[in-house]
């Protein structure tokens, strides 16, 4: 596809940006160009940008296939968000009536939409297929496409007849993404789309703004709730493995002064989406939610991900941790863990089919692994997906504690040398099994107890010999085998090390059958702005705009946008279009509102802007008092400002006073209204109206101080000045 103009024009121009993140240049030129394509990026890596501008520039509609009716709306409202034209994209799912159904087809024909989101379930349905078989489809982008492996953590069958559906409807070039998937999903997904000579763009795992830590599981409540307290006002996420433990741990958060709300699939469907909607508008800071909460969440500043059971899987885990700090802001993941856990895990799979099981149990051992290691956890984890972290991240639990160091390069040697003893044949659980001396059945049927290597480490337990194969894996001696996943693998390198053995360093696992103390965790700051206070207003009316539209606040400016604008000082339209993540039809769209706040605090507060500096004015009001004034306007509680400032009451009343008396006006009737019948405030309404001053002991004196207090009698004071005296 010819472009009339450079890619980073139509970035700009659509999504606000000046540049593109990492890989999503070449895989969007690769789509433009009719290719298939493999995406493998991490969570916020900026995914959807890569078909979404593909989408708006090509002729025709992107048929987006998607697991999640709640992702399905939040992606739609999102790019809505970004464009002058509501008509550009849409979705298709069972949440819709016939009608509604109509409409959205009526509009696909019209040729108005660039993007149709649908599930894959609506997909195989006939209706469907043949309405599709009608318009001009540009791509297929298949997200979350790890559900189509049985070896990835959120399998779904129908994921599976995605292919089936796509030959039947039109062949068109496919786009499948995903942010986790090891070299065995990666291939199972290739293979099943049907686009295994596709070109693989595969992003680095590393995230260096997330830190990671995994504690004992011991007072965990107590653990969680001090945490969160220490983290005050950050949103965050919690998960659990069991339904009742969801309902448990949000009401216990609850009764300890947290706004939380739990999130399951046993819920009904009303309250669970209301649920989501409230932690989404930050009407609650908290969500506890079981893994049904994996996919349907889209919020950039989630602060803190806990898991309070350890999970499943390692892609599972990798998947959930990646909600935190989308926006590259700090986010800290932590994961409780006891052995005990595993262990009925282990017995929940008992009644699974047997293949099943091996997979489970495989995932599992990966999960333990990385909960007892005493490496770099980063590096635990990009391994797993095949990727090789050069150097130790700095910021996990192992790297700011780390543990004693050992020489190990006979034990090493030892690994490898069963490894090759086995023919390659077997995977890490046995090999270990071996070298301690132990048995089992596998073990006594192929009669490897009559190995050389049998024994050879016995004064060493099963766990010990586990944390040397995951040194010598990481390390890239040895690997595993993609077709069948596990198998253990002697590399070139492990070869050349067997033969010339080197210095190899060693560190022992934690041990978490013992009663441990936890580590601290470093207490950072998220990403700040260089003027907090306008930052602070931003998120204020961005809240209310987003109340008012029924918006996500992320939908109408991210946070990285109001930074910006905190620092740039955006007066006009023409400059709010420069401000990151800010385009043409998103600065039209919400800009209004925020340039007149810039520009009434530019004014006030006598700013100095890069762009042009301005004349001082004599007349300067505190930042304090634009604030109060900006946050009576909006109708914020007068406790909420009070806690966003770190006020005292009657302090915050002293500056209301003083606004009111300089010749502000200031309509404060909706907060009098909460805590003052009507009765109440016409008597002392009228008592101000007939005295002949306005003092505040005097009105007690006479209204009975049994009956008001002193800050219900100045609340009604300043409503009295403000009404009567302007």
């Amino acid at each position: 596809m010819n472009l009339e103009q450079p890619l980073e024009k139509y970035l700009k121009k659509y999504f606000g940006f000046d540049r593109f993140k990492g890989l999503q240049k070449e895989i969007i030129e690769n789509v433009l160009s009719g290719n298939d394509s493999f995406v493998l990026m991490p969570t916020g890596g900026g995914k959807s940008l890569t078909y979404q501008l593909p989408a708006i520039l090509m002729e025709g509609t992107a048929i987006i296939i998607s697991p999640l009716i709640a992702l399905m709306k939040n992606q739609v409202d999102s790019i809505r968000g970004y464009s002058q034209n509501d008509e550009i994209a849409f979705f298709l799912n069972s949440s819709l009536s016939k009608g509604q159904i109509n409409e959205v087809k009526q509009n696909i024909i019209a040729g108005k939409a660039k993007m149709l989101y649908v599930a894959p379930e609506s997909l195989t349905k006939q209706d469907n297929i043949d309405f599709l078989k009608n318009i001009k489809i540009s791509f297929y982008a298949v997200d979350e496409a790890h559900c189509i492996s049985e070896w990835g953590h959120d399998f779904r069958p129908e994921y599976r007849k995605i292919r089936a559906m796509v030959e039947e409807i039109s062949r068109e070039p496919i786009i499948a993404l995903t942010a986790t998937a090891t070299p065995k999903v990666q291939n199972d997904i290739q293979k099943n789309l049907g686009i295994l000579d596709s070109i693989v763009f595969k992003a680095s795992f590393f995230r260096s703004n997330l830190y990671y830590e995994v504690r004992p599981k011991i007072d965990t409540e107590r653990q969680i709730i001090k945490f969160i307290v220490a983290n005050k006002n950050k949103s965050g996420i919690i998960y659990c493995l069991s339904r009742k433990k969801v309902e448990e741990l949000s009401e216990t958060l609850v009764v300890n002064g947290i706004k939380a709300l739990p999130y399951h699939a046993g819920m009904d469907a009303a309250t669970r989406a209301g649920n989501q909607d409230k932690f989404l508008m930050e009407e609650a800071d908290v969500i506890v939610a079981t893994i049904a909460f994996g996919m349907g969440i889209d919020k950039p500043d989630v602060r803190f991900v806990i898991h309070y059971d350890i999970p499943k899987s390692l892609e599972g885990y990798y998947q959930e941790t990646g909600r935190g700090g989308r926006d590259g802001g700090e986010g800290k993941c932590i994961a409780f863990y006891s052995y005990k856990d595993i262990q009925k895990l282990e017995k929940f799979m008992q009644n699974k089919p047997v293949a099943e099981q091996e997979i489970g149990r495989q995932l599992l051992l990966e999960t333990v692994a990385y909960a007892e290691t005493s490496l770099c956890r980063p590096r635990i984890l990009l391994n797993y997906f095949g990727e090789e972290l050069k150097k130790d991240c700095g910021n996990c639990d192992n790297c700011l504690h780390p543990k004693k160091q050992f020489e190990g390069k006979e034990y090493v040697q030892l690994v490898i040398e069963a490894v090759i003893e086995v023919k390659e044949l077997f995977k890490a659980e046995h090999i270990s099994t071996i070298l301690a001396g132990k048995t089992n059945a596998t073990i006594k049927s192929y009669k490897h107890t009559k190995l050389d290597v049998f024994g050879k480490g016995y004064e060493k337990d099963i766990k010990f010999w586990n944390m040397v194969l995951r040194h010598t894996l990481i390390a890239k001696l040895l690997s595993k085998d993609i077709e069948n996943y596990g198998i253990l693998k002697l590399t070139k390198k492990g070869k050349a090390f067997f033969e010339k053995p080197q210095t190899f360093l060693l560190t022992k696992d934690h041990n978490f059958d013992e009663d441990q103390e936890s580590q601290s965790i470093p207490q950072g700051g998220s990403a700040g702005s260089s003027d907090p206070q306008l930052f602070a207003m931003l998120r204020e009316l961005r809240k209310q705009i987003s109340k008012k539209k029924n918006l996500p606040p992320f939908v109408i400016f991210q946070d990285i946008s109001l930074e910006d604008m905190s620092t740039q000082y955006p007066i006009s339209i023409e400059e709010m279009q420069n401000i990151t993540g800010v385009g043409q039809g998103k600065a039209r769209k919400f800009g209004k509102d925020f340039v007149e706040l810039i520009k009434l605090y530019v004014e006030e507060n006598e700013i100095e802007r890069a762009q042009d500096l301005i004349v001082k004015s004599v007349v300067k009001k505190s930042g304090m008092k634009v604030y109060i004034i900006h946050s009576i306007d909006r109708k914020i509680a007068l406790t909420d400002i009070t806690d966003a400032k770190g006020l005292e009451m009657k302090n915050l009343l002293t500056e209301v006073e003083a606004i009111v008396n300089s010749g502000t006006k200031l309509n404060i009737d909706y907060y009098i209204d909460q805590v003052m019948d009507a009765d109440h405030q016409n008597e002392v309404f009228e008592y101000f109206r007939e005295s002949n001053n306005d003092s505040l002991q005097e009105a007690l004196d006479e209204l009975g101080e049994d009956e008001y207090t002193e800050e219900d009698i100045r609340l009604l004071r300043i409503k009295f000045i403000s009404e009567m005296g302007h």
